[in-house]
């Protein structure tokens, strides 16, 4: 039972990772209708300048996580002016074309300013260590990983439905040519979407150094769990991101727990089961959007 506890344990705190990671993924594909497979790209981005950060400015991990966040967020306004915006009314071939370009030129640049190998990154003593629950010894960092989960999940939640910015991504996404009359700022509402998605990649990717680990394949290697997560939860929607994002954390966390020899595709069985019992996203049609 204190293993299956801790197997539970393990596998919420990778999938909040996941979450964290995906979200804006799915914000950008739901909400934009734009399919980004460089989106993670931002991710290794934010891990790359917290490590850059901690060993060569001398930032502590704490710190530097909101500046990750702010950096990556406008680097990601750069991008979006100069090479997405004139793809956002393109083909979907194009989108991906663009995007799956970006990952091979941010793998190759990586490898020359970082090299090829594992980026180590030192938490803080705080984070550092466990704590004894009921018997059960529970990772710092974890606990601090699903605090962090749950605060930009109740975040996102309440800005994308009751704040007055939500309502503007809402009606932008409807209705463009009306909420254009309305004096809506149509671009202006994606572009500051698209930077708070890719803010949002970073801090996932600066969180999980040390729990997934950093290397210039990451944008490729991870491309496709981002891509499961938001399929299985449905695009656009933050509360199905959340609950696909904990049931495969699980899925595969138990798989290469119990299954060690083919624990890497229990991941995969669990997303042909979890599309064709809700091939709308876990939350259905209505909350895809």
């Amino acid at each position: 039972m204190h293993n299956f506890l801790g197997v539970l344990f393990d596998g919420l705190a990778y999938g909040t990772l996941l979450f964290l990671i995906s979200v804006g993924l799915s914000i950008t594909l739901g909400l934009m209708g734009f399919i980004n497979l460089a989106h993670g790209v931002f991710a290794m981005a934010g891990g790359y300048l917290l490590v850059t950060l901690m060993a060569r400015a001398g930032i502590g991990f704490l710190p530097a996580l909101p500046i990750v966040f702010c950096a990556v967020a406008l680097a990601s306004l750069v991008l979006e002016r100069a090479l997405y915006r004139p793809l956002y009314r393109s083909t979907a071939l194009n989108q991906v074309l663009l995007t799956v370009g970006i990952i091979f030129i941010s793998i190759a640049g990586a490898n020359y300013f970082w090299g090829p190998g594992q980026q180590p990154v030192v938490l803080p003593e705080a984070l550092n260590g466990q704590l004894s629950f009921f018997g059960i010894d529970l990772s710092r960092y974890r606990l601090f990983l699903m605090a962090v989960g749950a605060a930009i999940t109740l975040a996102l939640v309440f800005g994308l439905e009751r704040t007055r910015f939500g309502a503007m991504i809402r009606a932008s996404v409807d209705n463009r040519r009306t909420a254009e009359s309305m004096g809506i700022q149509v671009e202006r509402v994606f572009q500051v979407t698209f930077a708070l998605g890719s803010g949002l990649a970073g801090l996932g990717g600066a969180l999980g150094v040390n729990v997934i680990g950093l290397d210039p394949n990451f944008a490729l290697k991870f491309l496709v769990y981002f891509l499961l997560v938001v399929v299985v939860g449905g695009p656009g929607s933050v509360i199905g991101t959340l609950l696909a994002s904990l049931l495969l954390g699980v899925a595969d966390i138990a798989g290469k727990y119990y299954m060690p020899e083919i624990g890497a595709f229990v991941i995969y069985a669990a997303m042909i089961v979890l599309l064709l019992l809700f091939p709308y996203g876990l939350l259905g049609r209505s909350k895809a959007r």
